[in-house]
């Protein structure tokens, strides 16, 4: 760990250590260029028994990949500023995200024996599908491979950042799959396709089950069952409705759509998932979509309908009274 002092690069002076993951630490540091700019640099360990080659490789990859992230722009993404090597381990120097992140919101709801309000929380998750839709169409794909609560922070003006980098995945088509550094997520919310690691089959749908499965938790208070054992028993997923009983159908769908087992089964693009968030249609899905065929209700519900039925009748009853008279 960094002490608090030193100094990245001759410019990022440590003023305090944040938080701890699998691949490294994130510190808190003064730019010492920039008078009264904070940051937040982001420590990624390397592998020393790696080979130099491999080590090499892994480095120069990291530098293809931050290229990458230090070229996006959103105003819910941190901006990467810059990115360098120091002796054994690589740095990601990030804008520093004040304020709370949801798992620390949702644990003061659970401590005050509350929940977070779905109004609230469907809020969130639309800024964040707007972060999410924004990575999935460049080019190549990113993935953040990572989403959970803790990443999502809320800063005093309500705005939502997905932090943490540190498991951005970069799909390239014309050369299978890079990554920034080796990781399946946090656990709880890692689709079954992820739990391989790297092998080349995850896309944006691994997201979108990571986007559902914190959403249930942040709407219930309870964390979802991992993929693995849902997979193993289908059934032990428990309910939203009966954790939490004021959150409404249409969410409680939405998000279990995301949370299908198979890919194939989820929404397909973060836009499909977040319109059945917000309970919108597209206009392509309502022209296609086949006409329900009608109901003796609907036709009595209709004036012209309701003429044609008794002229029908009517014209029923006579045609059997003349084939009776003729018996």
């Amino acid at each position: 760990m960094l002490k608090t002092g030193t100094i990245l690069k001759e410019r990022y002076q440590i003023e305090k250590f944040i938080s701890q993951g699998g691949m490294g630490n994130i510190y808190l540091a003064n730019d010492l260029r920039l008078e009264g700019r904070q940051c937040a640099v982001k420590e990624i360990w390397i592998d020393l028994s790696l080979s130099g080659d491999i080590i090499r490789q892994t480095r120069d990859q990291f530098l293809r990949e931050a290229t990458v992230l230090a070229r996006l722009d959103h105003p819910n993404l941190p901006k990467v500023s810059d990115f360098f090597s120091e002796k054994t381990n690589d740095y990601l120097v990030m804008d520093f995200v004040p304020g709370d992140d949801l798992r620390q919101r949702m644990l003061e709801a659970k401590g005050n024996e509350t929940f977070l309000e779905e109004k609230d929380v469907l809020s969130w998750a639309i800024q964040l599908s707007d972060a999410l839709a924004y990575m999935h169409s460049q080019d190549p794909q990113i993935l953040h491979r990572d989403i959970k609560p803790s990443n999502i922070k809320i800063t005093p003006s309500g705005l939502v950042k997905l932090v943490d980098f540190g498991l951005v995945k970069i799909l390239a088509s014309n050369e299978g799959t890079i990554t920034i550094v080796q990781g399946k997520g946090t656990v709880l919310y890692t689709p079954l396709e992820q739990y391989g690691g790297d092998t080349g089959h995850t896309d944006g749908r691994s997201d979108i089950y990571a986007f559902g499965a914190t959403l249930y938790h942040l709407l219930t208070n309870t964390p979802p069952n991992e993929a693995r054992e849902r997979f193993l028993s289908t059934d032990n997923l428990t309910p939203m409705h009966d954790l939490n009983q004021a959150i409404s159908p249409r969410t409680e769908s939405a998000v279990l759509w995301a949370m299908r087992l198979h890919p194939d089964d989820r929404p397909q693009t973060i836009e499909d998932f977040r319109k059945a968030l917000v309970g919108e249609w597209s206009p392509s899905a309502r022209l296609n979509a086949p006409l329900p065929p009608p109901t003796f209700k609907n036709m009595l519900n209709s004036k012209f309908e309701r003429r044609l039925i008794i002229a029908s009748g009517i014209l029923l009853f006579f045609s059997l009274i003349a084939t009776l008279s003729h018996l």
